[in-house]
């Protein structure tokens, strides 16, 4: 993806197109003059509470979300999301959305994707208001993500004062990413499909460095039906489903590989109905982690496959692969180089790493959308109550998704 604007390479740019030393640092300058609009807006996003599934809390934080972006020129829509609140589409610059079967995949939109549902429940603010320490602004769902959608706003900003537009870009602002993006993902998908790239704005790895690998998620629910039974009377006629179900979920752990970094955790385990029944029913919920779709596979034939030792109990296998892991491709490598490039431009070495969580990225990458991920603003404590972004970070941002609105 070479994401240059013929147009770049005129007034304020070398002759390789990039833009001029000179250039970026006046963009950093205008970026440094935009911080106090930038964090009144922030301010106003922290400000509203937006737990997951709190539907009034995301409307109303979609709304400011909502008119920030209408002021600058973007056609807002909206996705009602029952139980969860709305999923916000902002439209900038001349969007087409015809059949990317015809080639013509320059004029569909980069889309620009997060969300604005955090995992803190309502009163948060009380203990954790939105304010400054030292070099640090800081609130609940300040570093993941509001942060990042406040710096897009002042880069349309920043591009306004330089007489600029960005090029066809979609903003897709979700309402239940923390809570496994159940509503949003047929959307995204759909987005993806269309687009000629997508950058996720979720934070990044610590340094700043943008999240390249991600690790795929699956879930698993093991229910084992064994026969109950007086445990003291006539145990023998039981079957006892948690006994049979410690057998399964040992055999589930070894599928996991150290040297390949998969992982199987056994998070939740219940079964039984009292102390001095033989349990009839047992109940396990598992989470697993793996770096490549081939293992990713391997493990869920594993699962599947594991028979019950006990022929009086029975096994149900539910669910499976939730997201795919995020590897690393041409599509994806190609956005990234001119992502750094940019950053270069801007005096910015941007690094690049593996995490073991999930995001929209991964739903993104897997329809076959190019992906970059975690270009959020610096920061730390996500889903704490030390949960802050660095000040530093904010103009480098700024100028950088004005760059990247532009030129991608």
């Amino acid at each position: 993806m070479s994401g240059r604007d013929g147009r770049e390479s005129e007034e304020g740019t070398d002759a390789g197109g990039s833009p001029s030393t000179s250039a970026a640092s006046g963009r950093l300058d205008g970026a440094k003059g935009l911080m106090p609009s930038v964090t009144e807006i922030l301010g106003r996003l922290v400000g509203v509470e937006s737990p997951s599934r709190d539907e009034a809390g995301l409307l109303a934080a979609t709304s400011v979300l909502a008119d920030e972006a209408g002021r600058r020129g973007g056609r807002v829509s909206r996705i009602p999301a029952p139980g969860y609140g709305q999923h916000l589409l902002a439209d900038f610059g001349a969007v087409d959305f015809g059949s990317p079967e015809d080639g013509e995949l320059a004029a569909h939109p980069l889309l620009v994707v997060g969300h604005l549902d955090t995992v803190h429940p309502r009163g948060t603010l009380d203990r954790c208001p939105f304010r400054r320490e030292d070099d640090r602004l800081c609130g609940p769902g300040i570093y993941d993500m509001k942060g990042s959608w406040a710096a897009a706003v002042g880069a349309l900003d920043l591009l306004a004062i330089e007489g600029r537009s960005p090029r066809p870009m979609r903003w897709f602002v979700s309402c239940d990413e923390e809570v496994g993006a159940l509503h949003s993902r047929p959307h995204l998908e759909a987005e993806g499909r269309q687009a000629r790239g997508a950058l996720v704005l979720e934070p990044p790895l610590p340094g700043g460095a943008m999240k390249v690998r991600r690790k795929g998620v699956a879930r698993y629910a093991l229910h084992v039906k064994g026969r109950a039974a007086h445990a003291g009377v006539d145990p023998e006629r039981g079957a006892n489903a948690i006994h049979e179900l410690t057998r399964v979920v040992v055999r589930a752990l070894e599928a996991a590989n150290s040297l390949e970094g998969t992982t199987v955790s056994v998070g939740l385990i219940r079964g039984g109905s009292a102390v001095n029944v033989v349990a009839g029913d047992a109940w396990a919920e598992l989470d697993v982690r793996f770096w490549t779709e081939d293992d990713g596979r391997r493990v869920d034939r594993w699962i599947r496959e594991i028979r019950s030792e006990d022929g009086r109990c029975e096994i149900e296998v539910e669910g499976g692969v939730d997201r795919g892991a995020l590897e690393p491709n041409e599509r994806n490598a190609g956005l990234v180089a001119a992502i750094r490039e940019e950053a270069a431009a801007l005096g910015r070495s941007l690094g690049a790493g593996a995490t073991g969580g999930a995001s929209d990225a991964q739903i993104l990458s897997g329809v076959g959308c190019p992906v970059a991920d975690g270009l959020g603003i610096e920061g730390g404590g996500a889903h704490t109550l030390e949960e802050h972004l660095l000040i530093a970070d904010l103009p480098f941002r700024i100028a950088l998704y004005a760059a990247l609105f532009s030129t991608l």
